[in-house]
């Protein structure tokens, strides 16, 4: 498959020099001995984890690691131009399945996984969530392995529903209905609260957006954003947003800032990635510590059915000369053991198995891990559109979600939308 040329010489040379190479070298084409692994990951928890077990896997499999950490936007400077250019400098890389995996899939940038993850009965290929396995599939084949998932869950205040006299809402309908309430109760604190900006709501949007019985995209792949079930989603959402939200609220919130208005004691309900959640229960983060309660998604018409992805994932690059050892870096990064020991300290994994083993939810709050519980079971394997170009098509299908926040005609953003994001659609095509 011919490759992207998309820098310069000059841009090439310098994005090349960005790796910051720990444990064991240069990252230099030299290493690519079958003795060394070249690791790429992000900065995050699950590395910090990982990068202080590596000396286990090196003891127990006899390979050197090679492990470059980088910042999230190192990181996709460094693909852009390694991926582009068909290096075989990197061996595994962490990626983000659903932003960048269909287009690094598209380019022939991932090896194929399928055979490898169906080999080893022990490891487990069985084991892991339905929502995630569908994000790190493409066209039929494995291309990644999920390492951190997350689903969209409702945070509530224990305190105010008591207050109120309310029961935790279970349907879309109550949770409105409570919303309502809790407002006109206590006029300075909104009944509700989630994000508002044009492509950061989308991914929480979803989930209502599934729970309506709606999608970004019908069976055959053609746009289903202007459907009954989808205008009644974008409708309910902004709407909970604008008669039950925070006063004067912005359209350009993502999570840090609804976070805030939640943890600082100036909302009832947010709907937010469970990952998030220590944000909420932190004293050190959090005024409303004490009080915060979580509980499945509520159900829409079509039942409760949050978003259950994987932010990230691990890959084997193409062009990598080393992929049988590539393979065991994954298989031992993401056994039960690994993904056990992650998940106690926060990083929510993908297997079903630790999710079912009381050591896996026993840093958790217990209302929280239940309701994760529900959404791993009947979560939806993406939370945007499943395209090449995630971040245009972001763009175009939250302008309805903007304009019901707004208190603009829904609906009839919802058909403007549709028709921009066909034409997208067909544009990827070609």
């Amino acid at each position: 498959m011919k490759r992207r040329s998309v820098v310069k010489y000059a841009a090439v040379a310098a994005a090349l020099s960005l790796g910051l190479t720990a444990c064991g070298g240069s990252g230099s084409s030299d290493a690519k001995s079958s003795g060394t692994v070249r690791v790429t990951l992000a900065n995050h928890v699950w590395t910090e984890g990982i990068k202080a077990a590596i000396p286990e896997f090196e003891k127990s499999s006899g390979l050197k690691v090679e492990l470059t950490q980088l910042g999230e936007d190192q990181l996709s400077d460094q693909y852009n131009v390694k991926l582009n250019a068909g290096s075989d400098e990197i061996d595994v890389m962490m990626y983000r399945p659903l932003q960048e995996g269909k287009a690094f899939a598209k380019n022939g940038y991932l090896a194929d996984l399928t055979s490898k993850v169906s080999s080893d009965s022990n490891w487990d290929w069985k084991d892991y969530q339905e929502g995630p396995v569908k994000a790190t599939t493409v066209d039929g084949k494995v291309v990644g392995v999920p390492i951190i998932t997350e689903r969209e869950v409702l945070y509530y205040r224990k305190d105010l529903l008591q207050a109120a006299g309310i029961a935790v809402p279970k349907t879309m309908e109550e949770l409105e209905a409570a919303a309502k309430k809790i407002k006109a109760a206590n006029p300075d604190t909104a009944g509700f609260v989630a994000r508002t900006g044009k492509s950061a709501a989308v991914t929480q949007f979803s989930s209502f957006l599934y729970s309506f019985g709606g999608d970004f995209t019908d069976s055959s792949g053609k746009s289903s954003i202007n459907s009954d079930a989808a205008k009644k989603a974008y409708a309910f959402y902004g709407g909970l947003i604008k008669n039950y939200g925070p006063a004067n609220v912005s359209t350009d919130m993502s999570w840090p800032e609804a976070m805030a208005i939640f943890t600082q004691g100036k909302a009832a309900f947010y709907t937010e990635a469970d990952s998030l959640y220590k944000n909420a229960t932190d004293p050190a983060k959090s005024k409303v510590a004490d009080t915060v309660g979580f509980a499945a998604l509520p159900a829409g018409p079509a039942g409760s059915k949050p978003y259950n992805i994987p932010s990230w994932g691990l890959a084997v690059n193409q062009a990598s000369g080393n992929q049988d050892n590539a393979w065991k870096f994954i298989q031992w990064a993401t056994s039960k053991e690994r993904t056990l020991a992650a998940q106690k300290a926060g990083v929510p994994g993908p297997r079903a198995s630790v999710w079912a083993n009381p050591e896996g939810t026993s840093t958790y709050p217990k209302d929280l891990a239940e309701a994760i519980a529900v959404s791993a079971k009947n979560g939806v394997g993406h939370d945007r559109p499943d395209v090449v170009t995630v971040g245009k098509a972001r763009e175009i299908v939250g302008e309805p979600i903007v304009a019901s926040i707004t208190g603009a005609d829904a609906a009839a953003a919802a058909n403007s939308a549709h028709e921009a994001f066909q034409k997208f659609l067909d544009s990827e095509k070609k």
